[in-house]
């Protein structure tokens, strides 16, 4: 029955959805080029507050737990595990105070009304995942931005998303790259439940009803931790904040 109902209200949510890009593109091309860096990060902000709200015709809703715990005037390194795409709005919305930027795949930094323009222009940075030798400079380059400018780096070292919400082993690639160059950041961990099931059926319909929940576990300075210690304690972080 789910399902069922779900085609009808898909459909709503997809228009109301690809309007909000189409309707942000020119806003924040407006932004960056006229006023500069904080107008565009302003825009993106609106944008992904309003997708967030635009799941409300899903009857998705949010719980983001444990924002008091995050440092401020620090780099951050937001590390989570990753069950579908919703789980990026959120992030940009509920810690927009953080400036949040992305390691995004560099197929998204074309094609995409509003999202590959904020990839290529709000500080994120685009890899090739088949190519280390492009991926791990472009890693670094975010890194020495955001120890410079005390904003945050968002990282999913999963790969790939998890369809069942089960989580997978992670990676310590782009981590450790991270982590190397900016010695002076927090890691923060985030453990995110449910978004998985917008996807249940695929990406049409989408699920109903969901109750998604971001729970930032306790932060803490890699500074004298070694890296392996800095990995472990990352990953159990997230872990065992997962609940399926």
């Amino acid at each position: 029955m789910e399902k069922i109902l779900s085609y009808p209200i898909s459909i709503i949510y997809y228009l109301v959805f690809f309007l909000l890009l189409l309707i942000f593109h020119p806003v924040q091309w407006i932004s960056f080029n006229l006023f500069g860096y904080q107008a565009h990060k302003k825009s993106v902000d609106l944008l992904n507050g309003c997708l967030v709200r635009a799941t409300l015709i899903l009857g998705t809703t949010y719980k983001f737990e444990g924002r008091e715990k995050v440092p401020a005037g620090v780099p951050l390194i937001i590390v989570a595990n990753h069950q579908s795409m919703n789980d990026i709005p959120p992030i940009i919305w509920f810690m927009r105070k953080f400036h949040p930027k992305f390691i995004s795949k560099k197929e998204l930094g074309k094609g995409i009304p509003s999202v590959s323009y904020n990839l290529r222009h709000g500080g994120s940075v685009l890899i090739d995942r088949k190519d280390p030798k492009q991926a791990l400079p472009a890693i670094k380059s975010m890194a020495v931005y955001i120890e410079q400018n005390n904003r945050s780096a968002v990282i999913f070292p999963e790969g790939t998303r998890s369809k069942t919400g089960e989580p997978k082993k992670f990676s310590e690639n782009g981590l450790k790259i991270l982590c190397k160059f900016t010695p002076s950041a927090y890691i923060v961990p985030i453990s995110i439940n449910n978004s998985w099931k917008l996807d249940r059926f695929g990406k049409f319909p989408l699920g109903l009803g969901n109750r998604l929940t971001f729970t930032i576990q306790e932060p803490f300075a890699i500074k004298n931790i070694p890296f392996e210690e800095v990995m472990e304690r990352t990953e159990n972080a997230v872990i065992q904040g997962i609940k399926n």
